[in-house]
């Protein structure tokens, strides 16, 4: 199978640090692998929690970053100005559209109910059929294991397809998450046009 090139990765995650330092730790890991690998990051702009940490580690590693933050936001999560690109949208819903077009695949970092709205809105396009770019968690310190488990559930009482499941990898380390984006195949799913499924 021969590696697929990525050019650049949305990262989505929190604008708080966390309880522990591991999540600090692993997000400068994440970053560090970015700029080793030629990976542009594409994240949601602020300079603050892991979004900043992540941000600064790919900047401080040789690397490059592109913010895309709302208006309404750059205030509140405190836009970073060091960036190699910095977009202001007018909504949510330009940011996190314009963050889809950026990017070659997508990973959720530990974050709070922001990070899940948008790793399981773009897991949703992806089951759609709209895009066949790889989603993953990275599983800091088991951060997202009651999630992952509640995932299994779901696809035990039949409300999600053990298809669609499998489109979300799961792993704790950064590097052996990247080597999985860049062998990454797509499942074949049906694809949605108009009202109609092919």
């Amino acid at each position: 199978m021969t590696s697929k090139i990525i050019k650049s990765l949305c990262v989505y995650c929190g604008s708080s640090i966390g309880r522990t330092p591991a999540y600090a730790e692993h997000a400068q890991a994440l970053g560090r692998a970015f700029a080793q690998r030629g990976i542009r990051l594409v994240y949601g702009g602020a300079s603050v929690g892991i979004m900043g940490v992540v941000a600064d580690a790919v900047l401080e590693a040789g690397g490059e970053v592109i913010g895309v933050i709302p208006a309404a936001l750059a205030d509140k999560e405190i836009a970073h100005h060091g960036l190699t690109q910095l977009h202001v949208t007018k909504s949510m819903h330009e940011r996190k559209a314009l963050m889809a077009d950026l990017a070659d695949g997508f990973i959720a970092l530990p974050g709070g109910i922001g990070t899940l709205e948008e790793i399981f809105e773009i897991l949703t396009w992806a089951q759609l059929g709209f895009h066949e770019k790889p989603c993953a968690l990275l599983n800091v310190d088991g951060y997202y294991d009651a999630l992952t488990t509640f995932l299994d559930h779901s696809v035990a009482e039949a409300f999600v397809q053990p298809l669609h499941r499998s489109m979300l990898i799961v792993e704790r380390d950064a590097d052996v998450l990247l080597d999985r984006f860049a062998n990454y195949v797509a499942p074949a799913v049906k694809k949605w046009v108009g009202r109609e499924q092919t």
